[in-house]
């Protein structure tokens, strides 16, 4: 097989399949045939309404690859200098190849690689994971357990990875109750990773009436609250006017912000993982003199990625609870405007081959 299909963002709310040659795997590289590859909220945001990038990242702009920074799948074939994996093994894409020399790298954190010229992300800048097949770096697999299937790892590549870390700053665990702004596909991986991390009460706050009611249906939350005008009262309802010692923005709105620093409790802290927008609060009332902490994380390292697929397992847990829509490559178009529409949960494209 020498050619196979992917998928492109034009940047004008479409998605357009294309013909391309399937790659050949170089010094430390594996071809991965493509199990599963997530729709994220940044693919919509910086690539399928119009490309654009980060403020201060203007060279990581999207470069016209195949779509896709989410996928999992199996290696077929590796390139010389291979040791960790080989073929057949089942892996999990990191998203970003980094310079593999800086800090942040050396710790596994790609994502913040301080090399311009050596960073690249998969569906940004090289290939990515809306294909038959994806080129990828040995050092930016981690292994996906037999327990879970590929839309589980394409879950974990992103979003998972995200909730998961800004949890693990914020030290959520059993003595604490969690407060989650913002219920896509991000806020609720948050959700199902605190109920792992033990954490005892888990509220969520959400605008779309729909993905309130998909939160509810999944059993993740002891109440969902709708984010109108009165919900500052009614999280002060839903704890006793005390708060959440934990609270997690996955809005990226600076409603949604506030939302999370006005229901923490006194000595609360507070997780920002929510992408773009600003955040507008007022100091001395809100944040000194009720002895908040805020943490700020994007995305995750390669290690607690790699963790966080095993502790899924151990606790029971399935990502893949949480899709609604999953289509084939051919359908691309129609899984754009789905994850777009806001409605739905996550949305994940599978290759239409024999999986």
């Amino acid at each position: 097989m020498t050619a196979m299909k992917g998928v492109f963002l034009p940047g004008d709310f479409t998605a357009v399949l294309r013909d391309v040659e399937v790659p050949t795997p170089g010094p430390g590289q594996l071809l991965v045939r493509v199990g599963a590859s997530g729709i994220c909220g940044s693919d919509l945001s910086y690539i399928y309404r119009g490309h654009k990038t980060h403020v201060g990242q203007e060279g990581a702009a999207y470069k016209g690859v195949v779509a896709g920074h989410e996928p999992s799948g199996q290696v077929v074939e590796t390139g010389p200098g291979c040791r960790r994996f080989g073929v057949g093994d089942r892996v999990i894409v990191y998203h970003i190849s980094g310079c593999g020399r800086c800090s942040n790298c050396r710790r596994g954190h790609m994502i913040s690689c301080s090399d311009p010229e050596r960073r690249s992300a998969y569906g940004w800048q090289r290939d990515g994971g809306h294909a038959e097949y994806i080129l990828v770096e040995e050092s930016t697999a981690v292994p996906l357990p037999d327990e879970l299937s590929y839309v589980d790892g394409a879950l974990i590549a992103c979003g998972f990875g995200t909730a998961y870390e800004g949890l693990l700053r914020t030290g959520v665990g059993g003595r604490d109750d969690l407060l989650v702004v913002g219920l896509g596909p991000v806020g609720l991986a948050a959700a199902m990773i605190a109920r792992g991390l033990g954490a005892t009460r888990v509220l969520g706050v959400e605008r779309s009436p729909e993905r309130a009611a998909h939160a509810r249906s999944l059993g993740l939350f002891d109440e969902v609250l709708i984010a109108d005008d009165g919900v500052a009262e009614a999280v002060d309802e839903a704890t006793g006017g005390r708060g959440c010692s934990v609270t997690m923005d996955c809005s990226g709105a600076a409603a949604g912000r506030s939302v999370a620093i006005r229901g923490a409790a006194e000595w609360g802290r507070v997780s920002l993982v929510g992408e773009g927008g600003r955040l507008e609060t007022e100091v001395s009332d809100l944040l000194l003199h009720r002895q908040l902490t805020l943490y700020a994380s994007w995305v995750t390292s390669l290690q607690a990625m790699e963790e966080l697929a095993f502790r899924l397992v151990r606790w029971g847990a399935s990502p893949q609870r949480l899709v609604t829509d999953v289509l084939p490559l051919e359908k691309a178009d129609e899984a754009y405007r789905l994850a777009d529409s806001g409605r739905t949960g996550k949305v994940c494209l599978v290759p239409s081959l024999d999986r």
